[in-house]
């Protein structure tokens, strides 16, 4: 892959369709906490963009040790990215349409419970490492740098809508971000072959 508009263009949309489960764990933190202050709300942001930023490079490390090993399963990564994505982002978009008329739970916002979050809304990242596998390091560290400043960003969002409105569009937004994962899933795989 070259650095071209395409990269940076893919990277932001893998940070918007990987984001949305934090924007809406976001969207319960800021209906729960209504008077949270600007720095825990970057705290919050924070952490779910450093776990977005480390599960695909966690995953990329993983296929460039096993293609080091196993040349000919290079041939595999856009299925595998396809099935992951497809995986992931259709897991997505069924929670969203199931949970659209369900309330959401108050969570706990103190640290134990925000690390849990951390990990539980980023681990389909992880899938992400197989998608960036043809990058370079450099190329895969700034791509996990710009999901994280994605993620950031739509967190903060998250908290502040959370906080003014409530949980009334973390549905609509895990079914987005669904729908966007199946789309660059699709791309990669086209891309690949």
């Amino acid at each position: 892959m070259e650095w071209n508009v395409l990269f940076f263009f893919n990277s932001v949309l893998l940070g918007i369709g990987l984001a949305m489960d934090a924007f809406s764990v976001s969207l319960a933190n800021g209906l729960h906490e209504p008077y949270m202050k600007k720095k825990k709300m970057c705290g919050i942001a924070g952490v779910f963009a450093f776990f977005q930023a480390v599960m695909p490079m966690t995953g990329w490390i993983c296929v460039h040790i096993a293609i080091r090993y196993f040349t000919v399963f290079e041939k595999f990564i856009p299925w595998i990215a396809l099935i992951l994505l497809l995986f992931i982002g259709g897991k997505m978009l069924t929670e969203g349409i199931k949970n659209q008329d369900e309330g959401s739970e108050k969570p706990k916002v103190g640290l134990a419970a925000l690390l849990i979050q951390g990990v539980a809304t980023s681990i389909d990242a992880l899938s992400v490492g197989f998608t960036i596998a043809e990058y370079g390091l450099i190329m895969a560290v700034v791509c996990a740098l710009i999901i994280a400043a994605v993620t950031f960003v739509i967190c903060m969002a998250g908290l502040i809508i959370g906080k003014k409105f409530g949980t009334r569009f973390s549905s609509r937004a895990t079914i987005l971000g669904g729908v966007i994962l199946m789309v660059i899933g699709l791309e990669i795989f086209i891309a690949g072959i």
